[in-house]
């Protein structure tokens, strides 16, 4: 009898693992080889002086945006907008009711705000919200993730992925089923505020996250964050759409990218990579087995400081790190003067790291 209770356990079990429905529809494909931390990416612990400013338990400053007055917004994961004053006070702003990720401040002293919940948003300085764009292309923007402003005052934003919508399974939880399922679902998509019009500029992106416009003005910098490297997307007349690849093969997932000075570029990585996923990467049915498993064994981020500059040409110019994660799962980091200021998925505070003077001598 109890033999027979056994075996119609492990019957249960197995029918489960293997038929049990899950979100992702896994698409085999090769990961390239983990170099891991080595030249350019050698381990170090510089990252460890950073500055921790306490959030009272408010969680996830994503991304910043540096205000004319000098003041840094940044966003929640509650929707709320909160910003540092220059003498190093928080203030709360207001909540957009959604998951402000992305956001800059346009010519006017709008704050474009790419909400993961709500699409790309605009608001005032009064605090008046008004929607941008909800789709584009007859598709939902369902991730609306990081953003960039041109001179010529386009906006170009990330849709992190067109099938796993954030606000249905949580921004972390949705970046984790596209990352699984490694099927292209994000965008990278241009809106023109003199015509109120949208347009995708690049489609079968894994999981489109961080976006930068080039110093030159001529293209668009985009993390792909499932496919560890960055892409870079024409935008002028000439090169318009035109895709090519910056740097691949990074040692974490990219995130957030932001200009910095001297022609350079910061990027968080938000974790190490996993070596689950990479091992199974041409194994699509393993990785839907995965996806049944309890979440608690489950591959998940891991808690790493890292953030890097590249220049135009993808060459590591700073490489900053914090193994043990006293500030972890670094998304960015916004330069100001000789300070970054490093934004984080899960941190309950803000990251200030002084010293760049002594990286650029």
């Amino acid at each position: 009898m109890i033999k027979k209770i056994i075996l119609g356990i492990t019957a249960t079990i197995i029918a489960y693992l293997a038929l049990w429905p899950v979100p992702i529809d896994p698409i085999a494909w090769s990961a390239p080889n983990n170099k891991g931390y080595i030249q350019p990416f050698n381990q170090n612990q510089q990252l460890s002086l950073i500055k921790r400013i306490e959030l009272d338990d408010a969680i996830g400053p994503e991304d910043y945006a540096l205000a004319p007055d000098g003041n840094i917004y940044f966003g929640l994961r509650s929707g709320e907008i909160r910003y540092l004053d220059r003498q190093g006070d928080v203030h709360h702003w207001l909540n957009t009711g959604g998951r402000p990720l992305g956001m800059e401040f346009d010519k006017a002293g709008n704050l474009i705000v790419a909400d993961a919940f709500l699409g790309l948003l605009t608001i005032s300085s009064a605090g008046e919200i008004t929607s941008l764009v909800t789709e584009t292309d007859g598709i939902a923007v369902k991730y609306a993730d990081d953003i960039d402003i041109a001179n010529n005052g386009k906006i170009y934003f990330s849709d992190a992925s067109t099938k796993f919508d954030a606000e249905k399974y949580g921004t972390y939880a949705a970046s984790m089923l596209d990352i699984m399922e490694h099927g292209g679902h994000g965008r990278l998509i241009e809106y023109d505020p003199t015509t109120n019009t949208s347009t995708t500029l690049l489609n079968d992106v894994n999981f489109a996250n961080g976006v930068a416009v080039s110093h030159d003005q001529q293209s668009v910098l985009l993390n792909e964050t499932g496919s560890y490297r960055i892409l870079k997307v024409g935008i002028s007349e000439r090169n318009r759409g035109r895709k090519s690849l910056i740097l691949e093969n990074l040692p974490g997932f990219p995130d957030n990218i932001n200009r910095g000075s001297n022609g350079l570029y910061w990027l968080g990585l938000v974790s190490p990579r996993s070596d689950i996923l990479d091992a199974l990467s041409n194994y699509g049915f393993i990785r839907k087995i995965i996806q049944r498993l309890p979440k608690l064994i489950q591959p998940k981020a891991q808690r790493f400081g890292h953030v890097i500059a590249i220049n135009d040409r993808g060459e590591v110019i700073h490489n900053l790190q914090d193994p043990n994660g006293k500030y972890g799962a670094t998304t960015g980091a916004l330069e100001i003067g000789n300070t970054l200021y490093i934004s984080s998925l899960h941190d309950t505070a803000l990251g200030k790291f002084h010293g760049l003077p002594a990286f650029n001598e």
